[in-house]
């Protein structure tokens, strides 16, 4: 009778042991997707933002028009890696080349042309796309950092047991490679007269795809999760 019941209960931990880590592993997973829709939420609104961007800049600078078409044709790249619904690392690399050289041609912009910081229309623009980054960086690290806790959860022992069962699978990182692109972008549009700093020459750019500002396609509804104020540095590292 004693061995009996010893057996029942060792069979009732396991199994409330087993529900209570189950549990854990689908809101962990949970917390992944949600960070993860918080930053195709700010991709998105990017990707809107370039077409009024790259039309303020052609109009007002006649700036060259290959240039532009290249920045137009990397924002058509990563909204079609959207609509497919590719996974974090694939569309990591196409946003950090966006990313990267809309930074590029805001800065060679400013230079060529100072007259533009007295166009209010460039100006907003700018601000905006400033804030949209930031807020696309600190989501990443947010996002990063959940995935690394997912990741150790269900890899650990013996939640490892219960992972495969359950059909619980890494989560990808959504990693950035170029130091400038992983810094917080800051507006700063210098002191008027002032000679524009030098900057390095931008990277090559990949040739524009077919149907220039194709409208992205939108969230999947309820991506826009209430999340943390991404409006200030998150403080959790990136994970590498």
């Amino acid at each position: 009778m004693l061995i009996g019941i010893i057996i029942v209960v060792i069979i009732v931990g396991i199994v409330l042991w087993g529900i209570s880590a189950y549990n854990r592993m689908v809101r962990q997973r949970n917390l992944v997707e949600q960070s993860w829709n918080q930053i195709d939420v700010e991709l998105n609104r990017r990707y809107d933002l370039i077409p009024n961007l790259v039309n303020t800049i052609k109009g007002a600078t006649g700036y060259e028009q290959s240039t532009l078409e290249a920045v137009v044709g990397l924002r058509n790249q990563a909204a079609a890696l959207a609509g497919s619904r590719a996974n974090p690392a694939q569309r990591a690399q196409v946003e950090e080349q966006l990313s990267s050289q809309l930074q590029n041609l805001v800065a060679f912009t400013v230079e060529a042309y100072p007259d533009l910081k007295a166009n209010a229309g460039f100006v907003q623009l700018q601000g905006e796309l400033s804030q949209i980054e930031s807020r696309i960086a600190n989501a990443r690290k947010y996002y990063n950092a959940n995935v690394g806790a997912y990741n150790a959860m269900i890899e650990s022992f013996p939640n490892s047991m219960l992972a495969g069962i359950g059909h619980f699978t890494r989560a990808d990182y959504f990693q950035i490679q170029d130091p400038s692109v992983r810094q917080v972008p800051v507006v700063d549009f210098g002191t008027p007269g002032a000679p524009a700093a030098p900057s390095a020459a931008p990277a090559a750019l990949p040739q524009q795809m077919s149907t220039p500002f194709a409208t992205p396609p939108a969230p999947a509804p309820g991506a826009d999760w209430a999340q943390p104020n991404f409006s200030q540095p998150s403080g959790v590292p990136d994970q590498k």
